[in-house]
């Protein structure tokens, strides 16, 4: 049963990604680099001091994370905020989960 709410939880909060960037994007409020840069810059500035709270070991030093893996990130979160102004809402939400659907299926097919 906590895999179905953690699962409805992740739907939930994509969908609500979208609406928030559509909302935030739509009105003109801020333009899509500005955006990107501050969604990603709140980002880690979150998620820095969450894993600071983890009990986990550190791993060592340059054997997580790339250049290459933070570069697809910025990507991925630039094309999406540029294409929220010419994307249907339905279209938008069918490219975001088929590419994380595909993500998770190929990633997850190397690790395992």
């Amino acid at each position: 049963m906590q895999i179905v709410i953690l699962a409805v939880l992740a739907l939930v909060a994509f969908a609500a990604n979208s609406l928030l960037c559509r909302m935030a994007l739509g009105t003109e409020i801020i333009d899509p680099v500005s955006f990107s840069t501050l969604r990603l810059l709140s980002g880690a500035t979150i998620l820095v001091p969450l894993s600071q709270l983890t009990a986990e070991p550190r791993p060592p030093a340059g054997s997580i994370g790339s250049w290459g893996s933070a570069l697809a990130l910025f990507g991925y979160a630039m094309a999406f905020s540029l294409a929220y102004g010419s994307l249907d809402t339905g279209m938008g939400a069918l490219i975001l989960f088929g590419t994380v659907q595909a993500t998770m299926i190929g990633v997850g097919t190397q690790v395992g």
